[in-house]
């Protein structure tokens, strides 16, 4: 069994300032400040090299800005609607309490998607290329966040004997856990990273690069799933073993086949 590496949520704090107590700044925070540096620094450089719908810095760092707040915001919305619904409806206004409860990754992918629409829209280019361009940089994101979830000892992995099984200090029930977090970090990251970036290194038909990146999410989040507890007040939904997560997963891993083959059939119709 591995020892969970002690690592304090809080890189330093300030303060304390009024009544408001110290103002701390956490890894978590931190890993989201990283995410949209290095996108921006990726997305310059895609642009520079002719592969980008965006034409310069401006556009990209219009882009970033755009994208932020539909992670932030849908992220926020999607976390209490998909996995709190009972919770808003007894108390809607907890949707803007951040102490309690996440982001839900499948939140912010219909507020980045809304977002890239106006976005596209304001520079004149379609949007399926504006996803293009995010698709292949969103699993930097999606991998430092889940290095947040590690640190933060949350969204810890189902109970387990395996030789890297861990105790999370911050467990009640003390239990040797997968550190499914990094398993996550693994695939969604840093795997879905170098495919996507790759695959989007030549010129595609325009929305493979976004129907690829739906697939490939979709099954990675779909399997890390079975080693992840499931959250405790909703446990397991449809046929007795599926959890929320892998449900909304179906829904994409659809949407991801759809655009793909709309992708190669319109691109076969062009060149014909």
């Amino acid at each position: 069994m591995l020892t969970y590496p002690q690592i304090d949520p809080i890189i330093f704090s300030v303060g304390p300032f009024f009544d408001i107590g110290p103002l701390a700044v956490r890894w978590y925070g931190m890993m989201y400040l990283l995410s949209f540096i290095t996108i921006w620094w990726c997305a310059v450089r895609r642009t520079e090299a002719g592969l980008a719908a965006t034409s310069n810095r401006q556009e990209v760092e219009d882009l970033i800005f755009y994208g932020a707040l539909g992670v932030i915001i849908g992220g926020r919305i999607g976390y209490v609607l998909f996995y709190q619904f009972g919770a808003f409806l007894h108390n809607p206004l907890m949707l803007f309490n951040i102490t309690q409860g996440g982001m839900s990754f499948h939140g912010g992918l219909i507020g980045v998607l809304i977002a890239l629409a106006l976005f596209a829209r304001k520079i004149h280019q379609p949007f399926f290329a504006v996803m293009d361009l995010v698709a292949p940089l969103t699993p930097i994101g999606l991998g430092l966040g889940r290095l947040g979830n590690f640190i933060n000892q949350e969204l810890w992995g189902r109970a387990t004997d395996v030789p890297w099984a861990m105790v999370f200090p911050a467990d009640p029930l003390q239990l040797a856990r997968h550190p499914s977090q990094i398993y996550q970090f693994g695939l969604e990251g840093v795997a879905l990273f170098i495919a996507l970036y790759f695959f989007a290194s030549k010129k595609r038909p325009q929305g493979l690069v976004s129907g690829m990146f739906l697939v490939l999410y979709a099954v990675f989040r779909f399997s890390v799933e079975f080693f992840r507890e499931p959250d405790a007040h909703l446990g397991f939904d449809a046929l007795g073993w599926m959890t929320r997560g892998q449900e909304l997963c179906v829904p994409i891993l659809i949407a991801g086949i759809v655009i793909c083959v709309w992708s190669i059939r319109r691109h076969k119709v062009g060149a014909n």
